[in-house]
């Protein structure tokens, strides 16, 4: 059986990081964009970061250009972007596809383990969300219009 520990991912310097580091922590899980009406979640994001890391939340960020082309942007140019801009801390990840034959297989696997309205799996918008447990298991999947704060008790929930 696949889990979430089976997958890896290339962070914003090219390094290959398997999500079995992550293993023991509930991972909040979102596909992000700079140029996006969401992108100010990026706060909302690093704000739950920061406020529940000690406690073993991490929040994942995984760029994607699929929607609108609102993430145009080259690693530095987003790793600056989000620095600059809403001062993130939690890990972001090189720009990956979400939807489509080129699809990340992470985002494969999450798109099956939580679908979304009336059981679709394509994932609509930047910004959506999958909650992970501790145990790697897929809890839930908001959608892009979910602000941050409005899972912030399913995220105490499980930590």
């Amino acid at each position: 059986m696949t889990s979430i520990y089976d997958f890896s991912a290339r962070a914003l310097d090219g390094a290959s990081v398997p999500l079995s580091d992550y293993r023991g922590k509930t991972l909040l899980i979102v596909n992000v964009a700079s140029k996006c009406g969401f992108t100010p979640q990026y706060e909302g994001l690093e704000a739950l970061y920061r406020k529940f890391a000690p406690k073993g939340l991490v929040v994942l960020g995984f760029p994607s250009n699929q929607f609108g082309h609102q993430e145009p942007g080259d690693s530095t140019e987003i790793r600056n972007f989000c620095s600059i801009n809403f001062d993130v801390t939690f890990p972001l990840f090189s720009k990956i596809d979400v939807n489509g034959s080129n699809a990340d297989p992470l985002y494969k696997f999450l798109k099956k383990e939580a679908r979304g309205v009336l059981g679709t799996e394509g994932i609509k918008w930047n910004f959506t969300k999958f909650l992970v447990d501790s145990h790697g298991d897929v809890i839930k999947r908001y959608a892009p219009t979910a602000k941050p704060s409005s899972i912030e008790n399913d995220i105490s929930a499980l930590l």
